[in-house]
C-alpha cells in the first residue's frame, strides 16, 4: 500500500514556492543571480520560473512545472560551462554550476517520480548521485574558500565564525558520503536540508532585512532555499520508500 505520494510532498512546495519568488525577483531587477544574461533570456527565464513554480504546487500540473523548472536551471547551469572552460584552476564557476545543477535535480527527481517510464527506485537513485555530487561541491566550494564562509557566519554565534565555516564544510562532505555510498542517505538528506534551512534564516535572512534592496541579498536567500527544497524533495522520496519498504540502490 503506498503510504505517502509525491502531491503531499512539503518538499515540492518549498521548492515551487522559491522559484516563484526567483521569477518575481527576477523580473524585478531585469537580471538573474547578478549574472547580466540578456534581457530576453532573463525574462523568459523569469517567466518559466514563475509558471514552473505555480504549476508544480498542484497536483494535475506538477509533472509540467517540474519539466519547465528542470529547463530553466539547466540552461543557466549550462551557460556557467564557458566560464569553466576559460578559467577551470577558479572554482567559482564551477560552485555556480553545482549550485544550479542541484535545482535541476530536485526538478528531476519530482519529474521521474511522475513519469511511467521510470521503475519505483530510480527517481530516489538518480537524485541521491546527482545531489551527492553537488554536495561534493559544496563541500570544495566552502574549503576553498572557507574564509569568506567564515565571514557570513552571525559572529555572535559560539564558539567562532571559523569553527562553524568548516563544520559545515565537513558536514557537507559527510552529506556528499552518505548519498552517494548510500549509507544513510534519508538521515543524510534530511540533516541536509535542515543544514540549508538554517543557513538561510541564519545567514541570508538578516542580511536581507538589514539591506532589502540588494539584488544579491535576495537572489542568495531565495537559492538558498530553493536548494534546500530540492533536498527536501529527495528527502520526502526517501522516506516514501522506507514507509514502503524498498529503497533506492
Amino acid at each position: 500500500m503506498t503510504v505517502s505520494t509525491p502531491s503531499l510532498s512539503l518538499g515540492r512546495h518549498v521548492f515551487g514556492v522559491a522559484a516563484l519568488a526567483f521569477g518575481v525577483i527576477t523580473l524585478l531587477w531585469h537580471d538573474y543571480n547578478g549574472w547580466h544574461q540578456p534581457r530576453y533570456l532573463i525574462y523568459a527565464a523569469a517567466a518559466a520560473q514563475i509558471f514552473g513554480g505555480a504549476a508544480i504546487q498542484f497536483p494535475r500540473t506538477t509533472k509540467t512545472g517540474a519539466a519547465v523548472l528542470a529547463a530553466v536551471y539547466l540552461v543557466f547551469a549550462l551557460l556557467c560551462v564557458p566560464g569553466i572552460v576559460a578559467a577551470p584552476q577558479i572554482y567559482n564557476s564551477w560552485g555556480n554550476f553545482f549550485e544550479q545543477f542541484s535545482l535541476v535535480t530536485g526538478a528531476v527527481v519530482v519529474y521521474a517520480r511522475l513519469s511511467s517510464a521510470w521503475s519505483p527506485e530510480t527517481p530516489g537513485r538518480i537524485g541521491r548521485i546527482l545531489l551527492g555530487i553537488c554536495a561534493a561541491s559544496f563541500t570544495l566550494e566552502q574549503a576553498i574558500y572557507l574564509h569568506a564562509t567564515a565571514n557570513l557566519v552571525p559572529k555572535w554565534l559560539p564558539p567562532s565564525q571559523t569553527f562553524w565555516a568548516v563544520t559545515t564544510t565537513v558536514l557537507f562532505a559527510l552529506a556528499a558520503v552518505a548519498l552517494l555510498t548510500n549509507r544513510m542517505a534519508l538521515l543524510a538528506t534530511r540533516l541536509l536540508t535542515l543544514m540549508l534551512v538554517i543557513f538561510g534564516l541564519l545567514v541570508w535572512v538578516p542580511l536581507l532585512l538589514s539591506d532589502p534592496h540588494s539584488h544579491t541579498n535576495w537572489s542568495e536567500n531565495i537559492e538558498t532555499f530553493a536548494i534546500a527544497g530540492g533536498a527536501w524533495i529527495l528527502a520526502d522520496l526517501l522516506d516514501e520508500y522506507r514507509l514502503n519498504g524498498h529503497r533506492s540502490r
